[in-house]
């Protein structure tokens, strides 16, 4: 899986213009946009975080992100709008089983090259596919439980290290892993 995410990246960005806008070349060759990520924002609530709280940040008990709850416990977030927190290309979208349920992966280009990724788990739905595009705000799918496993939350990683397995959550080794508040209060 990481290595054919890295050569579907790498085609995407070779093929690719910079300037955000879709264009045809002499030939009608049409070159996808790259959506450069400058700016990041929190993944629930309108406007964010509003109704939501983090209930296991990252570190906690060997956690590799972020818990993000409404403010009404249990199962009151279950179907609750999910979006995306920056600019980036959908490179996972599916069930990818107990728990995690279902899970998207976005890859964002930030303007000094370099990447990170966000990956959204316990979706109830999911409203995009693998190769769409999607900017700051647009709805990826909706807060679930993991197929029963939890109650209803969104659980956040952002990883620099792109392609890495799913993983389990929870590990003493970060590596790869960022805390997302704090990229994403840095990015702001």
């Amino acid at each position: 899986m990481r290595l054919f995410s890295t050569i579907f990246l790498s085609i995407l960005l070779f093929s690719c213009k910079q300037d955000n806008s879709l264009a045809q070349s002499d030939s009608n060759e049409v070159f996808i946009p790259v959506y450069y990520a400058d700016t990041f924002e929190y993944p629930v609530g309108n406007p964010p975080l509003e109704g939501y709280y983090n209930a296991q940040g990252f570190g906690r008990n060997n956690h590799l992100g972020d818990d993000w709850n409404g403010v009404g416990g249990g199962n009151t977030d279950l179907g609750d709008p999910v979006y995306s927190i920056a600019n980036g290309l959908v490179v996972y979208a599916e069930d990818h089983g107990p728990g995690w349920g279902n899970v998207v992966r976005v890859v964002h280009y930030l303007k000094d090259s370099t990447q990170v990724e966000s990956l959204y788990a316990h979706f109830d739905e999911i409203m995009v596919e693998v190769g769409d595009w999607v900017r700051l705000g647009d709805q990826l799918g909706t807060i679930g439980n993991a197929n029963g496993i939890y109650p209803a939350h969104l659980h956040l990683e952002i990883r620099d290290q792109i392609g890495m397995d799913i993983g389990g959550g929870y590990s003493r080794n970060r590596d790869g892993f960022l805390d997302p508040t704090n990229f994403i209060e840095r990015q702001k």
